[in-house]
């Protein structure tokens, strides 16, 4: 049997955070979420997560924080990730992913088989 792989959800939207948990789980991934950055940063670190689907503006610590936290952690600093936010339009993601080479950015609302096909790319 396949394993499935794990993915990390970080964001303090609850109702997202349950929408991606169900799209995902539905789509064979093993889900794992975090309601907000310190949270994530220590599931990252125990959990060992294959991907992490990142938002950028949250209250305690921010995606960009969350992303420097990791990066300095020998045991978290190859983990994908993918910046999920409202802060961009469809535009500026197609735009920032051309510009941007390690992190991927998504933005929100999402489409579940753009997501599919953007995790497919990193994991």
């Amino acid at each position: 049997m396949v394993e499935s792989k794990k993915i990390l959800v970080v964001d303090d939207d609850k109702v997202f955070l349950k929408l991606v948990e169900y799209d995902l789980t539905k789509n064979g991934f093993d889900v794992i979420t975090a309601p907000d950055g310190e949270m994530g940063v220590l599931l990252a670190k125990t959990q060992n997560p294959d991907l992490i689907l990142l938002d950028i503006n949250m209250p305690d610590l921010e995606g960009g924080d969350v992303v420097a936290m990791l990066e300095a952690n020998p045991e978290t600093q190859n983990i994908p990730i993918i910046f999920v936010t409202a802060l961009l339009t469809k535009q500026e993601e197609e735009k920032r992913n051309n510009m941007m080479g390690k992190h991927s950015f998504f933005s929100k609302p999402y489409n579940l088989q753009r997501l599919l096909e953007e995790i497919d790319k990193h994991i």
